[in-house]
């Protein structure tokens, strides 16, 4: 995964706000899921493609953390979301570096 990668959530799941935290259901094993309140925001923004590094910026404007400490909590959390088939990643050449 890059900040050129384009994320969005996965058809086979169903997601929900529960008080400001994010309760996800995989479709395919039935497997729940939750997010804390900023793992959510994350969440809402990737229900449409977009590439990380769009994220990124909307996470770095909204909270106090540098853009290193979020690329890489980013990344572990978009990494464990794929490996439980809660999302969808394809590569992008949109953001120039």
């Amino acid at each position: 995964m890059t900040l050129d990668t384009i994320i969005q959530s996965g058809p086979d799941q169903v997601s929900c706000d529960l008080e400001g935290e994010a309760a996800i259901l995989n479709l395919q094993t039935g497997v729940y899921y939750s997010l804390d309140p900023v793992g959510a925001v994350a969440w809402k923004l990737i229900e449409q493609p977009r590439p990380v590094f769009e994220v990124l910026q909307a996470m770095v404007a909204r909270y106090e953390v540098t853009a290193e400490r979020c690329q890489s909590d980013l990344f572990q959390l978009f990494e464990k979301l794929s490996a439980e088939g809660l999302i969808q990643t394809s590569e992008s050449q949109i953001h120039e570096k």
